[in-house]
C-alpha cells in the first residue's frame, strides 16, 4: 500500500500554489495511510506477529519542466483524489503555479536533465492469524544474553565517540 509520505513534493507544491492563487487549500491527491496506523490495523485485525516495512521509492520525470507529466500519469492511475466530497477541479493558473513551484523547489538548478523528483512510500504488512502453536514472548528473566555484553561485542556506542566529531559525521 502507498504510504504517507508518497508524492509529498507534489503536495508541498500544491498546498503553496492553492494558498498563493487561491487564498485556501483543498486536498488535491487521497489521503494516505502512515505507516504506524497501517501497523496498528494489523494488531486490530487480530493478527499476530506484526511487522510493517517501507521502501521509499523515487522517479524522476524529465525534463524537468514538465511537471504535468507526473500528474496526467496520475490521473491515468485514477490516483488523484478519492474523496467524494472534494472540490470538483484545479483551477488553471493554480494548476501552472503547482508545476512551477515544484520545478523551483525539488528540480536542481542548473540540471534540467535529472527531472523533478516524484517519492512514492511503499508500505509492506506482514501478520500471522493466532494458532497455539507459535512462539510467544520469553519470560522475564530468561534472556541468555544482555544488552550490556551485545554492546561490547558490537564496538562502543555513540557516547564514547570523539567529542570533535558531530553525529552523522566520519
Amino acid at each position: 500500500m502507498l504510504g504517507g509520505t508518497t508524492l509529498q513534493e507534489l503536495r508541498i507544491a500544491c498546498t503553496l500554489a492553492q494558498q498563493e492563487r487561491e487564498g485556501g487549500v483543498a486536498p488535491r491527491l487521497s489521503p494516505l495511510a502512515q505507516v504506524r496506523d497501517a501497523g496498528n490495523l494489523l494488531t486490530r485485525a487480530g493478527l499476530t506477529i506484526p511487522a510493517v516495512d517501507v521502501d521509499d521509492i523515487q522517479v524522476q520525470y524529465r525534463p524537468r519542466r514538465d511537471a504535468m507529466q507526473l500528474v496526467r500519469h496520475l490521473r491515468q492511475l485514477a490516483e488523484t483524489n478519492a474523496l467524494t466530497q472534494r472540490r470538483a477541479f484545479l483551477p488553471r493558473d493554480s494548476a501552472l503555479a503547482t508545476a512551477a513551484i515544484y520545478s523551483s523547489l525539488f528540480g536542481k538548478e542548473g540540471e534540467p536533465e535529472q527531472g523533478i523528483p516524484a517519492t512514492f512510500q511503499a508500505i509492506y504488512l506482514t501478520g500471522w492469524a493466532p494458532d497455539p502453536s507459535q512462539r510467544g514472548p520469553a519470560r522475564r528473566g530468561t534472556a541468555t544474553v544482555s544488552f550490556g555484553d551485545l554492546q561490547k561485542d558490537l564496538g562502543a556506542g555513540p557516547q564514547a565517540a570523539d567529542e570533535s566529531q558531530k553525529p552523522g559525521t566520519i
